[in-house]
Parts: C-alpha cells; sequence; structure tokens
C-alpha cells in the first residue's frame, strides 16, 4: 500500500533523523531573518504537515516515543484551519501559548533524548528553554549544521534571484546615508562598534532598497552590519546586485556576498556588537561567541525611526490610500451587483479586487493573502481561501473582505463587511446590525481617542472593545497594529491589543508618526464574521489649556461603510456626525477617480446616515 505524501515525507525525516543519531527534531515556519512571511524555499512546515498558515511550528520524533510521535503547534487564529490541512492521524494538534514544543517533547520524548533544532531558524530564546526542558529528563538540545528537512525534501525551490532596486528618496523621505548616520550616533552613545541588522525590512529601510524576495512584502534577501563610522556591510547574493544598486548605496557601503555573512561575523571578534534577540537567530549568537565579541542584547536601532513615518512617507501614505480606497470603491459596487446573483464565489471575488487594484497601474503587489471570505468563514478572522476552501458567496448573507495592496507610495490594508443581497431583496437580522454597530460604535471611538504622549497600545485597546463588552462578547485578536511604508503590513514596535494578551508591543508608547491599524470585529462560529478597519496615523493634537503633549489619530483609509449593517438608533449624535463626517471624505477623495455607475453608487453609499 503507497503511502500518502505526508507520512512518506515524515517517515523520510525520521529516517534521517535517524541517520544523524537525533531522537527529534523542531520545523518552525520561518527563516533566517525571522521573517513573518517567508520564501517559498523555507515553506518546511507546509511540505512536511500541509498546514499553510503564516505562524506555527511541528516537532517530530524518531525511534522511541509515546502517542503519535508529531505534533503542529498553532494560536487560536488556526485552529480551525490546522485541523483541515493537517492528517490526525500523524500529528497531535496542539494550541499555544498554552501548549508549546518545549513542553510537548519534554512529555513526549524519551529519557535522556537528542533534539535537534536549526540555530538560523530559531532565537536564542528558544533554544535556551527547550534545553532547560530537555535538561529534566537528561536530554540534549542539539543545533545541526544542516537542516535534515532539506535533505529530504528533494524539489525544494531556490532562493530567489530578483534583483534589488532602490527606493528613491522621493519616496522614502531620508536618504540612506542620513539613516546610517543616525544608527552611527546611537551606537558611539552606546558605546557599541556595530550592530547587526538582521531583519529583513530593516535592512530595507536602512539601505532604501526593495526586492521581490518574499510574497506579498517588497524585501530582498540580505543582512547588514552597520559600523559607528556611518559605514555598513551588506550581505546579498551577487546576482542580485545591479550597477543601479551599487551606485544607489555608494562607496560607504561595502557590498559583500551573502556567503561572507558568518566570516564577517566572526572578524567582529573583541568589538562590542549589538544584537536584537528578538530579531536575530541564535546562529548569530554563536557565530559571534565563538569570535569573542561582546555582545549586547539590545532592540535593532531602525526600529523605532522606521515605525516614526517622516513627512514624505506620511504623504505617501495618504496618497496611495486615496488610490487604493477608488479600487475598493469599484469593488464593493461590483460586490452589490454580482453578489446578489449567486454566481460569486471566495476565490472569484479576490482576483476581481486585485483587477481593480492592478487597473490603478501602481499596484506593486498585494500587501498580504487576500483574506475573502464568506458565510461561516467570516468567523475565522485569519482565513485563508485556495482551490480546496472555497465557497460560493450566498446571497443574503455577509462577507468580510481584508485585504491590503504594495504600491510605492505606501503600503494598505482594509477590512470592510457587507451585506449580499439577494434578488429579491433581503434585510440583515437584528444581530447583525447589533453586533456590526457595536463594532462600528468601537472603530469610532477608536478614531476619535486624545490621550496623552507615549499612551501605550494596550491602554487605548479597551476604547474599541467597551461596546461589545457591554454586550457580553469580544473578539480574540488584537485591535490594531504597525504598518510600513512601502514595506511590511505588519510592522512594529507598536501594537493595540489588550495587555495581558500576551502580545508584543502593547507596552510600546505610542508617538507622532506611527501609522496603526483600528480594526474592532465580532465573530459568531460557524455563522458570520465582522470586522471594519481603516489605518490611522497618530498625530499630534493641539488642546487649550493642556497640560502637557497630547496625540490623536488621522484617518487614512477611505472607502463607504456598509449601512444596509448599521442600526442608527444605536448611535449617538456624536457618532453619526463622525460617520457622515467621514463619508463626506470619501466622497471629497474618491468621487475625482470614478465615473458613471460607481460614481453614482457612491453617492448613495456617502449619503447622511
Amino acid at each position: 500500500m503507497l503511502m500518502q505524501p505526508y507520512e512518506a515525507r515524515l517517515a523520510a525525516l525520521r529516517r534521517e533523523l535517524a541517520a544523524r543519531e537525533l531522537d527529534g527534531f523542531v520545523v518552525p515556519i520561518s527563516d533566517e531573518h525571522m521573517s513573518e512571511y517567508v520564501g517559498n524555499y523555507a515553506q518546511r512546515l507546509k511540505w512536511l504537515t500541509g498546514f499553510g498558515g503564516s505562524a506555527g511550528s511541528a516537532v517530530v520524533l524518531a525511534g522511541e516515543y509515546e502517542g503519535k510521535g508529531a505534533a503542529v503547534f498553532v494560536d487560536g487564529r488556526y485552529t480551525v484551519q490546522v485541523r483541515e490541512q493537517v492528517d490526525e492521524a500523524l500529528f497531535d494538534y496542539v494550541g499555544t501559548p498554552a501548549g508549546s514544543p518545549a513542553k510537548w517533547i519534554a512529555q513526549h520524548a524519551a529519557q535522556g533524548a537528542r533534539i535537534g533544532y536549526d540555530p538560523w531558524l530559531h532565537t536564542k530564546a528558544f533554544a535556551n528553554a527547550l534545553g532547560r526542558a530537555l535538561a529534566k529528563k537528561g536530554g540534549k538540545v542539539v543545533p545541526v549544521e544542516s537542516n535534515p528537512v532539506d535533505a529530504v525534501w528533494e524539489d525544494r525551490p531556490e532562493t530567489s534571484m530578483a534583483p534589488a532596486v532602490p527606493q528613491p528618496d522621493d519616496y522614502a523621505g531620508r536618504s540612506s546615508a542620513d539613516k546610517r548616520s543616525e544608527i552611527a550616533d546611537w551606537l558611539k552613545r552606546n558605546d557599541h562598534d556595530a550592530t547587526v541588522i538582521a531583519a529583513l525590512d530593516s535592512v530595507a529601510w536602512l539601505m532604501n532598497i526593495r526586492g521581490a524576495d518574499i510574497d506579498n512584502t517588497p524585501l530582498a534577501l540580505a543582512y547588514a552590519i552597520a559600523h559607528k563610522d556611518g559605514t555598513a556591510d551588506l550581505f546579498i547574493a551577487p546576482e542580485k546586485v545591479t550597477s543601479e544598486l551599487s551606485q544607489h548605496l555608494g562607496n560607504a557601503v561595502r557590498v559583500r556576498d551573502r556567503g561572507d555573512f558568518i566570516p564577517a561575523l566572526r572578524e567582529l571578534g573583541g568589538k562590542s556588537v549589538a544584537v536584537d534577540p528578538e530579531r536575530s537567530v541564535a546562529g548569530i549568537f554563536h557565530a559571534l561567541e565563538a569570535a569573542g565579541a561582546t555582545i549586547a542584547r539590545k532592540t535593532d536601532p531602525t526600529i523605532l525611526p522606521k515605525a516614526l513615518k517622516n513627512p514624505v512617507e506620511q504623504q505617501g501614505h495618504r496618497d496611495a490610500q486615496a488610490r487604493d480606497g477608488a479600487a475598493i470603491a469599484k469593488f464593493l459596487h461590483f460586490l452589490s451587483v454580482e453578489g446578489p446573483k449567486g454566481e460569486l464565489d471566495e476565490l472569484g471575488a479576490a482576483a476581481q479586487l486585485k483587477q481593480f487594484r492592478e487597473e490603478t497601474g501602481a499596484l506593486e503587489n498585494t500587501s498580504f493573502d487576500t483574506i475573502s471570505a464568506a458565510a461561516g468563514h467570516a468567523a475565522l478572522p485569519h482565513y485563508k481561501v485556495d482551490e480546496d476552501s472555497n465557497i460560493p458567496i450566498p446571497p443574503g448573507s455577509i462577507f468580510l473582505c481584508d485585504s491590503g495592496g504594495q504600491y510605492l507610495d505606501g503600503t494598505t490594508d482594509i477590512t470592510r463587511t457587507v451585506w449580499i443581497d439577494t434578488p429579491e431583496g433581503s434585510e440583515p437580522t437584528a444581530e447583525h446590525k447589533d453586533r456590526f454597530t457595536r463594532v462600528l460604535k468601537g472603530h469610532i471611538a477608536f478614531a476619535e481617542a486624545v490621550f496623552p504622549d507615549r499612551t501605550t497600545g494596550g491602554q487605548i485597546d479597551a476604547l474599541a472593545r467597551q461596546f461589545l463588552w457591554a454586550a457580553g462578547v469580544d473578539y480574540a485578536h488584537g485591535t490594531g497594529h504597525g504598518v510600513g511604508a512601502f514595506l511590511c503590513v505588519h510592522e512594529g514596535p507598536q501594537r493595540i491589543a489588550k495587555p495581558n494578551g500576551g502580545q508584543a508591543g502593547t507596552g510600546e508608547p505610542l508617538r507622532a508618526g506611527m501609522i496603526c491599524s483600528n480594526e474592532p470585529g465580532y465573530y459568531k462560529a460557524g455563522e458570520f464574521g465582522i470586522r471594519i478597519e481603516n489605518l490611522v496615523l497618530i498625530e499630534p493634537r493641539e488642546i487649550d489649556g493642556a497640560e502637557g503633549d497630547y496625540l490623536g489619530f488621522e484617518t487614512l483609509t477611505y472607502a463607504p461603510i456598509e449601512r444596509r449593517l448599521i442600526e442608527p438608533e444605536m448611535l449617538t449624535e456624536a457618532e453619526r456626525n463622525w460617520l457622515d463626517d467621514y463619508h463626506r471624505k470619501v466622497w471629497d477623495i474618491l468621487s475625482p477617480q470614478l465615473d458613471g455607475a460607481v460614481k453614482d453608487w457612491l453617492k448613495d453609499q456617502c449619503a447622511p446616515i
């Protein structure tokens, strides 16, 4: 009897582990840069298990073990998806953060087990936690020199050789030399000789370069080491370097082969080197330690300046949002016409939305895989439609679409929830309207917030949840994340979420210039989901008699909010005024870009509530 693909892959990996005298191995969704989204060459977890989410890991045991000897670890966003995609006969399902690879290994591995991990795919903190768990059973954590999954993955994709390209100062707003000077000043103030920049978006921001090596995110696979004299080393595959890129980088940036990165780390022996333990893999620490460098565990010094958008980046975001909003308006009109016919499915809707964005002539890419979610799928906040999961969009139901675009001048992220009518006409239920209006009230409370400078995201979060809490309901995801400037759609350090929810960044002070999402929601398992998302810019607020500095939000995203799901009687006069004012701005910004039936439709959608 032939084994199914995942059973055969699991068996092949176990044979490889046995040949290396390993009793187990940890397989994450990760690359050498701790990226959120990774290239196809790094999709080891998907190849081994079938799981296609953006966060998770697996453990495979070989030799003696209890139970199935393999497990997949995902958080609450993926509890449904993992069961649809991963064979329960082969893998246990373990929820995080309650469970973890270290805890599971301690329970299931044999006494004295040797568990391998790839030090170029994990942080040192992970390796230390795994080591502590194994020590209790007399076991040992073993860093591997080469990844055993790669040894049995016969058709593993090659890394991208797309060229890296300059991001002009006209879009970046600051030169790379200016940014490197800022980092050099930071190094000198803190008495460090150099800092390792491992995160791909940090390298892109520092060097003012972009690429096409990662789906949805304009990044080039590269490392950088910045020095206190303002110079830097950029480690990138030679095939990706053009004459235009070399001229852009200038003489103060030494362009070196990506393969020279580890030898370059060894050259830092005897020097003080700042390394971010959250954004740098264990292999970087191992190389520096072996060289005798003094390691200072510091947050990547590009993280905060990257989050504080300069005036050019702020205006670029406004321009990108206006362009993107017109595409969204065309899409929402399309849904209003085609949805009631009952012939549209989730994949078709996502494809049409991308086409409208492409028609702007400025779209570089999507900023993430579109969440095109009908019926019960809308109750999955991070649902990803594919050929297997695709369903028709039922008339007389709620449809949720979360999407974004990558433009040279900005990155967009917007969610709209709409009512798909029937040919004969239909109305949302009282529950639909109640939940949607509570989400809208929270969205407005967030948008209207005024708060002291350096208030944290964890302190803001409750403003968006209060009206849902009053009805005894909530949502499990964060309320807001940072957004990059033609970079990552999820960007730190700030995050707006429950402070006790384990979300990194909720204690980060909010500062003028940061861009965040405003996206409260509600989800009824198996039935429907609601989310309203705009992007906002944190800006100073002038208040007469204010005792200190205060901040507020400038809304950046403009597209109509579904009127048919609103219960007007639940809105206060101030909330009605906000909504009417918002829709006046939607009309002013989008109508000049539209004509015909779409423009007529938009006028109706923007009428006073």
